[in-house]
C-alpha cells in the first residue's frame, strides 16, 4: 500500500511539473498545511469526545449503556465472556454517539477478548468488524464538527441522510455476515 501510495505521489508531482511547474510548490506548501490544520482540528474534536468517554467511565454511565445494549449485543455476538461484551456495548454506544475514534479502542480490546488463539478471526469478530465499519451512528459528530468549522450554515443538515446510510449499511452488513460467515 505504502507503494501505491508512493508512485500515485510522484506520478501526479511529476504531471504538476510538466503541467504548470509554477504551481507545483505552491501546491505542496498549501496541501501540507491544510492536512496539518484538518489533523488539529480532527485532534482537537477526538480529545472532546475521548474525555466524554472517559468521563462516562468515571460516572458509570459506560455500565448503563452496556445494560441497554446487552440485549442487542447478546443476540449479535452469541456465547462470549462479559468482559467481551461490555466492550462491545461501549463500542456499539461511542460509534452511535459518532465518536469512531473512542469506539476504536473499546472494539479492540472486545476483540482481544473474543480471540480464541486459534490463527481465524470467530463469527463474532468478524460481525463486530463490520458493525463497527459500517458505523451506525445516531448523531454524526465529527461530520458535524468539520462541517461547522468549514462554515456551513446548517451543518445538522447531514443527520437523516447519515441515519439513514448507516442504519441500511450496518443492516446490510449483519444479514451479509449472518449468511456468509459459518
Amino acid at each position: 500500500m505504502n507503494a501505491i501510495f508512493i508512485v500515485v505521489l510522484i506520478s501526479g508531482l511529476v504531471a504538476l511539473l510538466f503541467t504548470t511547474p509554477d504551481a507545483a510548490v505552491g501546491a505542496l506548501l498549501s496541501g501540507g498545511s491544510a492536512a496539518i490544520e484538518l489533523s488539529l482540528k480532527l485532534l482537537a474534536i477526538y480529545a472532546v469526545w475521548l474525555s466524554v468517554l472517559k468521563i462516562m467511565e468515571e460516572t458509570k454511565l459506560d455500565a448503563l449503556l452496556a445494560r441497554l445494549f446487552k440485549p442487542i449485543s447478546k443476540r449479535l455476538f452469541k456465547n462470549e465472556s462479559a468482559a467481551a461484551e461490555n466492550y462491545i456495548c461501549v463500542n456499539l454506544a461511542a460509534n452511535m454517539l459518532g465518536l469512531g475514534g473512542a469506539a476504536t479502542p473499546a472494539g479492540i480490546k472486545a476483540i482481544a477478548e473474543m480471540d480464541n488463539n486459534s490463527g481465524a478471526a470467530t463469527k463474532n469478530m468478524v460481525m463486530l468488524t463490520v458493525i463497527s465499519a459500517t458505523s451506525i451512528q445516531l448523531l454524526p459528530t465529527t461530520v458535524m464538527s468539520l462541517m461547522s468549522e468549514a462554515g456551513s450554515s446548517n451543518p445538522s443538515a447531514v443527520l437523516i441522510p447519515s441515519l439513514i446510510a448507516t442504519a441500511v449499511s450496518t443492516a446490510v452488513g449483519v444479514i451479509l455476515v449472518k449468511i456468509f460467515v459459518r
